[in-house]
């Protein structure tokens, strides 16, 4: 075991497992209870527990009534998808880096979740609990489980080499529980002969045994709890989404020390919204239930595919791996979930579509049948050849899925429907975190017949369901019922290639072609996309040689040439034409297809389109020399205002608006520091930025200038002591704030290099879902609440034949674009197109990139109530900072335009507006402050200056 002090132990594991917030706040509870009760073997159980009472007890957030075993036990509640097997990882990490432990008994309550803890635990995981513990890089803890307890590695307790670390024993509770059939004991209790004990005998007598509990209100029932206290650990962490006992004379827990609940992670992003969705104009009571239950399976569907379309256009966008969605249906008993499999696999639903795409588990299936869907279930994120999952009642804990998005829940109440355990299984994030996309963050629950009851509930309660949304599913509502269409909109010039190499392959081989009908190309889906601009030539070898210079040979030459406007140069273009058929003939062989005059020519035409209908825009990266580096210096604190009492009892505060109530004490439990300016500083090195080992002189510095405060102030040592005990928490954060503006950092070189004088137009991927999908953009949609939804088309001078706009002024604006005589080209440029980050990091799309016959300009339009917000404001900044960037490594080209920024409020979009007149009134430079910080030192080269 290592023996890191406890304060710096939170800190490191707080940054090296990148814990969430509330994962945060529960490690520094658990780091306060071990420096209250010093939990042991000999630990008073009844001193200890009033020990936490009287920090964590009723008058706090926590209410913490009992240890409620025989041991000191306490519980973090945690929202279902915020964590909490990383937690477990964090509180094995922090009492064995601190000395306290190293060995630790996590129990789980079923086999799904035992067999989930037991990859989490494995460092070859993806969801490694331990990865970046430095304690535990060299030497991994030992895992002991079920199946291999019996080898002896538990009790020898060292690796083949003999070196001894953590043991980590996971078992389910069927294998520890003493009921079991026939009266035997489980193996686990048994004699072993190597140790002439049990192996539960040997774990009982340690005396340094932790013990995690996950879904912890599984282990209340008298066999689970008697089981567990016979293991006599030194402390118990129960971690659970549900701090209530299961059965009919269901409790509260009354060991909790934090709650964290799903309304919190729904605050904080860290879960899906729950929405409840209805179809638009209908009256379930019109109905007989069975047709009830037919329409609610068939919008569950509809909407189930919407939101697969959603995800796949995310993923495209986004270069992110695509999730396969998944819809759940509830049903009443074993007899129902039959008979809902038989029809949704059946041609009378949707023509048999779903056929071998359904599992259906509960309890009553038997043999192979079972086998195979429970496998299915397991492998459900990966496989994605399954589209509808049928269960009785409620999926139980552990089942941890990322991608089911939709739950039809048939002949369920109100009630039932919004318990945590129905809309728990699908609260967790795809990716991890909120991604912007209301579909792709919403978990939405089919309930027609249910739909204004829970609305009702939802404004009435206090609970999950207080942010619960509402979506209507057929014309005229928020999901078309028609099936969705997701269309790839190509820039203009591939899309010329690629609708010239279509009619190509129409004429010699039909039936494998893309159908061309009208001069309109379509997709598999029947969405007629616009046409381009025709192509000069059309032979096969012709097309295939277009292509080749388009996707193979242009981004090299990007990085070779100075300009695009070198790709008019026919030096260049022959050097493009020949690495042009240099890369065909790698691919037709000896016999080339095309010759080296039509090469040249084809090539002539692509460069000449491809100039013409292309914005160039410089691929710039922006790298550091060297680390950054930064500290604190020492300064005269202001004490002017500070005028902290003693603290002689607790003193209760009530937020009015929260009713959250905050107990500061004078009397806190735990050892009495022997220097008052402990209180300051062990709070102070609880901040990141913060680290004791380079700061301990100026932390001990300032904290003496605090006590010197107010040992003027009061000639007792002890009221001090009571005024930093009580209050140490605001005069740190005080300190902090104070300190931050006395922060140095060392100046740090930046270099900034032009990859490429030019980059490709990526394709696009549009929703085109719903009825009349395509509009023309003079057009506005009759409701403008319904603009996301349309593809507009008709455009002149766009680089792309389509485009979506978020907002009404977003359409405005192209309609400027399109009828301004000086605008030659305009865009709405997709994910990843640019390359801009702002201060904190965040990547930045603009929305419209324009060139004019002078000037190339990033323009983005927003709400005039917005122009001075602090996210608009800081990504203005970095648009504008990237602007002057490209501008100064564009220098030594002469042709090249000037880049500007344009932040534009929606009142300013106006049909008589020019792009001359906004430039003059709406241009925005760099930040004066931000632009004193980078110097051009040459060229290619960008110094950043902190003022030190």
């Amino acid at each position: 075991m290592q023996n890191v002090d406890p304060k710096r132990a939170v800190i490191q594991i707080t940054q090296r497992l990148s814990l969430r917030k509330p994962q945060a706040e529960a490690l520094r509870r658990l780091d306060d209870i071990v420096d209250l009760i010093v939990p042991s073997k000999e630990t008073d159980v009844a001193a200890a527990r009033d020990a936490v009472r009287q920090v964590y007890g009723p008058m706090s957030d926590a209410q913490f009534e009992d240890f409620e075993r025989d041991f000191p036990s306490i519980c973090f509640a945690l929202a279902t998808g915020v964590g909490k097997t990383r937690l477990m990882g964090a509180f094995i990490s922090y009492l064995y880096m601190i000395g306290k432990s190293r060995n630790f008994f996590v129990l789980a309550p079923n086999l799904t979740i035992y067999e989930k803890l037991l990859a989490d635990f494995q460092p070859t995981s993806p969801k490694y609990v331990f990865r970046g513990i430095e304690a535990f890089a060299h030497q991994a803890p030992l895992i002991v489980n079920a199946e291999n307890y019996e080898e002896g590695r538990g009790v020898r307790g060292a690796d083949l080499f003999g070196r001894e670390g953590a043991i980590i024993n996971i078992f389910n509770i069927s294998k520890i529980n003493s009921e079991v059939r026939g009266g035997n004991a489980p193996r686990i209790k048994r004699l072993q002969e190597y140790i002439g004990d049990s192996y539960f005998a040997y774990l009982s007598g340690l005396d340094d045994l932790v013990l995690l509990m996950d879904e912890a209100h599984r282990y209340r029932a008298s066999a689970g709890a008697k089981a567990i206290a016979e293991l006599k650990p030194i402390l118990g962490l129960e971690v659970t989404a549900t701090p209530k006992s299961v059965g009919a004379r269901s409790a509260e827990f009354k060991n909790v020390v934090y709650r964290y609940e799903l309304p919190d992670a729904m605050e904080d992003g860290y879960v899906k919204e729950p929405a409840v969705g209805t179809r638009a104009n209908f009256d379930p009571k019109s109905v007989d239930d069975a047709t009830l239950e037919r329409i609610k399976l068939e919008d569950g569907v509809n909407y189930h595919e919407h939101v697969r379309v959603a995800l796949e256009t995310y993923a495209l966008q986004h270069q992110a791996r695509v999730v396969r969605p998944f819809m759940l249906v509830v049903t009443q008993d074993t007899t129902h979930a039959r008979q809902v499999n038989e029809f949704v696999q059946s041609d009378r639903f949707f023509d048999g579509r779903y056929k071998g795409r359904v599992i259906e588990i509960h309890s009553k299936l038997t043999g192979e049948e079972s086998d195979e869907n429970a496998q299915r279930l397991l492998n459900i994120e990966k496989s994605g050849d399954t589209d509808i999952v049928i269960h009785v009642n409620k999926l139980k804990e552990g089942w941890d899925v990322t991608n089911l998005f939709t739950i039809v829940p048939l002949r369920a109440s109100a009630s039932e429907i919004l318990t945590e355990q129905t809309l728990g299984r699908g609260l967790r994030l795809p990716y991890g975190k909120r991604t912007g996309v209301e579909v792709v963050d919403t978990l939405t629950v089919i309930a027609h017949e249910r739909f204004n009851e829970l609305i009702e509930k939802a404004k009435e309660e206090n609970g999950v369901t207080r942010r619960l949304k509402s979506v209507t599913i057929g014309e005229g509502g928020d999901v078309p019922a028609s099936k969705p269409v997701m269309v790839t909109a190509p820039s203009l010039v591939e899309q010329m290639v690629l609708q010239a190499g279509a009619g190509a392959q129409a004429a010699t081989s039909p039936s494998e072609a893309s159908s061309v009908k009208d001069g309109l190309a379509t997709t598999p889906n029947s969405f007629q996309a616009p046409p381009a601009p025709t192509f000069k030539y059309d032979k096969p070898e012709e097309i295939g040689l277009a292509k080749t210079v388009l996707n193979v040979v242009l981004p090299q030459i990007s990085k070779q040439v100075s300009s695009i406007k070198d790709l008019e140069d026919p030096k260049v273009v022959q050097r493009i034409a020949e690495a042009a058929m240099a890369a065909q003939k790698f691919d037709e062989g000896l016999f080339a297809t095309v010759t080296p005059e039509q090469a040249t020519a084809v090539t002539a035409e692509v460069c000449k389109q491809f100039v013409q209908r292309t914005i160039a825009i410089p691929m710039l990266t922006i790298t550091p020399e060297q680390q950054v580096s930064f500290g604190f210096r020492r300064f005269d604190v202001d004490l002017k205002s500070w005028n902290f009492q003693p603290l002689s009892r607790e003193l209760l505060i009530q937020i009015l608006r929260t009713e959250q109530r905050t107990v500061i004490s004078g009397e806190a439990g735990g050892e009495t520091p022997s220097r008052l300016e402990d209180y300051i500083v062990a709070k102070l090195i609880d901040v990141p930025e913060i680290d004791y080992d380079s700061h301990a002189a100026i932390l001990y510095d300032l904290a003496g200038q605090v006590v010197a405060h107010f040992r003027a102030k009061h000639s007792d040592d002890e009221q001090v002591r009571s005024i930093l005990q009580g209050h140490a928490r605001q005069i740190s954060e005080a300190l902090v704030a104070q300190m931050k503006l006395n922060m140095w950092r060392e100046q740090t070189t930046y270099r900034v290099t032009r990859v490429s004088a030019f980059d490709q137009l990526k394709p696009q991927t549009f929703d085109g879902s719903g009825k009349d999908a395509m509009r023309d953009f003079r057009s506005p949609p009759e409701r403008l609440s319904d603009m996301k939804r349309f593809i507009f088309v008709g455009f002149a001078k766009s680089c792309y034949n389509m485009a979506k706009f978020d907002s009404d002024p977003e359409r405005r604006m192209a309609v400027i674009l399109e009828q301004d005589p000086s605008v030659q080209l305009w865009m709405k440029p997709g994910p990843n197109q640019f390359r801009i980050y702002d201060e904190d990091n965040a990547s930045y799309q603009p929305d419209f990139v324009v060139e004019t016959k002078t000037d190339k300009l990033i323009i983005e339009t927003k709400r005039a109530s917005e122009m001075t917000n602090a996210q608009v404001v800081r990504k203005a900044d970095a648009a504008a900072l990237w602007c002057h960037i490209a501008n100064r490594a564009n220098g030594r080209n002469a042709g090249d335009k000037p880049w500007s920024y344009l932040l534009v409020p929606e009142t300013a979009v106006l049909p008589n507006a020019t792009i001359s007149g906004l430039m003059a009134t709406h241009t925005r430079s760099v930040d004066a402050d931000l632009l004193s910080r980078y110097s051009l030192q040459d060229e290619s080269q960008f110094s950043k200056s902190e003022t030190a």
